[in-house]
């Protein structure tokens, strides 16, 4: 057992775990991460899928009661809107994804774009915050599925590494007259079926790179992920509650300076 390849992947998964739900990007802090670890090899991608797993399944944890309800209950109005709303935020990303998945792997996924996603996507939150309108929609119940589709939209922004999902569909969502705590739920639920099928897709792409002997390496970093993320959550949605996010665009800002000229 390799110690130092195991601390890497408990490392990575804490990473993931509390940048993906974060309007801060958790490809790209892995990107950076994996290169600063020199973990960014084919193995390391399948293992960063792997850790994605993880952190999707404490997003499904942590509403589960949301989630049952919904399932027991498809024959509700609230929870039929619920189900449509979610598949059509869901077909924009998924569609231009598989379109255009090759070219962002081949060009984009790159330190330098990360470091320009970041910022600017730290200045874009900047203005949103100084210039959006009062919220007209207040709860999850309450977005009908045009704002649904516009968030869906404005979560195509994340394919670009760098720019975040959960930051592309809240903020997207507060530009559209949701209430940041109705966005961010909604981003929480959103990242259900859109992280489940693009794990699903990379990893039947990359089936073969799965070996027995990376068992114990794929499972801290993925129990790690899920932790973390867990804790995460908990804490963002109280967050959000009482703050706006300025705080996390400077750091987008600052962090995406220090990257860009670390690699410069």
């Amino acid at each position: 057992m390799d110690l130092i390849l195991l601390l890497k992947a408990f490392v990575l998964g804490l990473v993931e775990g509390i940048t993906e739900f974060l309007p801060i990007s958790s490809t790209g802090h892995l990107i950076i991460a994996g290169d600063l670890l020199n973990f960014n090899d084919d193995k390391g991608k399948i293992f960063e899928i792997v850790i994605q797993l993880g952190a999707i399944l404490a997003v499904c944890w942590a509403y589960r009661a949301k989630i049952g309800h919904v399932f027991v209950t498809t024959h509700e109005k609230s929870s039929q809107q619920l189900i449509i709303n979610l598949g059509l935020a869901f077909l924009p990303a998924a569609v231009i994804g598989l379109a255009l998945h090759h070219q962002i792997n081949d060009y984009l996924f790159k330190p330098l774009t990360v470091a320009c996603a970041l910022i600017l996507g730290g200045i874009a939150i900047l203005v949103i915050e100084r210039f959006s309108s009062p919220p007209i929609i207040t709860t999850v119940d309450e977005i009908d599925w045009k704002s649904a589709l516009k968030i869906g939209f404005a979560q195509t922004i994340a394919l670009i590494p760098g720019v975040s999902r959960s930051g592309a569909t809240i903020l997207g969502g507060v530009l559209f007259g949701v209430s940041r705590s109705a966005a961010t739920e909604f981003s929480f639920f959103l990242a259900i079926p859109i992280m489940f099928a693009a794990t699903a897709f990379e990893l039947l792409s990359n089936r073969n790179l799965l070996t027995w002997q990376d068992t114990d390496l794929f499972a801290v970093g993925f129990i790690t992920a899920f932790i973390s993320a867990l804790l995460v959550i908990n804490l963002f949605i109280r967050y959000v509650a009482k703050h706006n996010f300025t705080g996390f665009a400077w750091y987008r800002i600052i962090f995406g300076i220090i990257v860009l000229v670390y690699y410069w």
